[in-house]
């Protein structure tokens, strides 16, 4: 499998090629001089049947894939109210849920992170916004931005029918309000086992900010989410547990 730097670096793997510099890249998979990350877009806050409310809920969860899970978990990370942000891969077996599978595009699974959140602190609307926006591209079919393949898929997966209900609804809703140029393609699904992703793709966002993938791909969503959601933005990340066994 082909491996940009950045990858071969978080890998541990990196000792080979030291002497290339960082802008070198081995493969497509995480191409470091790739085209910046999205604008951020104005979103609609929902309204009707997607504006959820949990009322007594004091934790739940939901499934976000929108690429390269580095950014999307670095995004959650830095949003109130979210108690853990871990990356991981879902759609597909265990056998096969690991970087070096998955990132062949062809086991099912898609890069993803799983969101903890109170929702008493912030309710699923507002996490929808923030990833129909500043998190990812969701017009983008089977990519997004420099990476190519399944997956990279935009997908909501919630085992909770309301939040599924919830997501198809706002969907529709920026569907008829055009917010985006081109139709939104994230799936919805469900009842999907999440598996977490090993331990030296935790938090890579905030442990890399010198990674070039990073600067030109990430670091925008999080500065696009402290200037668009001040009220929602966490100077602080919410890190995670480093220590989840290599597959």
């Amino acid at each position: 499998m082909k491996i940009a730097v950045d990858k071969l670096v978080a890998g541990g793997i990196a000792v080979a090629i030291a002497a290339l510099t960082a802008s070198v890249v081995l493969g497509l998979d995480r191409p470091a001089h790739a085209a910046a990350a999205i604008t951020a877009v104005a979103m609609p806050p929902p309204a009707g049947k997607a504006d959820l409310r949990q009322p007594g809920v004091k934790r739940a969860q939901v499934v976000f894939a929108g690429g390269c899970f580095w950014g999307v978990q670095g995004v959650f990370q830095h949003i109130k109210g979210v108690d853990n942000a871990l990356s991981g891969y879902i759609g597909g077996s265990a056998a096969n849920a690991s970087y070096p599978r998955v990132g062949g595009g062809g086991t099912g699974h898609a890069e993803a992170v799983q969101v903890t959140y109170d929702p008493a602190q912030v309710s699923y609307g507002q996490l929808m916004q923030v990833f129909f926006s500043v998190a990812h591209d969701p017009t983008q079919l089977n990519r997004q931005g420099p990476d190519r393949g399944t997956q990279y898929r935009s997908a909501v997966y919630a085992d909770d029918a309301a939040q599924r209900d919830a997501t198809r609804a706002y969907i529709a809703q920026l569907q008829q309000a055009r917010t985006y140029a081109a139709p939104v393609v994230t799936q919805v699904d469900g009842g999907k086992p999440f598996f977490a992703a090993e331990g030296y793709h935790q938090n890579y966002l905030t442990l890399h900010p010198e990674s070039l993938y990073i600067r030109i791909n990430d670091l925008p969503k999080v500065a696009a989410l402290k200037q668009q959601y001040p009220a929602l933005y966490r100077e602080q990340p919410r890190l995670v547990s480093t220590t989840i066994s290599a597959r």
